[in-house]
């Protein structure tokens, strides 16, 4: 079962584990092309085969409809995965 995102400071924030790293970075690299089709850029962190998403609109410091927007394409291609 995946877990949901969370909203925390300001941000809306979800890990995703996986099978190892190379899996973990598959998965960075989608996110990045995501990204960059809609220059919105997540703040990524990775420590092996998990990585942590924190997205929010840098210029309102606050979350917008375009967070919600690019957790929902990661969502998408992560169940098309």
């Amino acid at each position: 079962m995946q877990n949901k995102w969370e909203q925390d400071s300001g941000k809306l924030v979800k890990n995703f584990r996986f099978q190892n790293f190379k899996e973990a970075l598959k998965f960075i690299n989608n996110v990045g092309e995501i990204a960059e089709s809609m220059n919105h850029h997540p703040k990524i962190i990775n420590i092996y085969n998990t990585v942590r998403l924190e997205l929010w609109t840098h210029d309102q410091n606050t979350i917008s409809d375009l967070d919600f927007q690019l957790a929902d394409k990661i969502d998408h291609q992560t169940n098309e995965s």
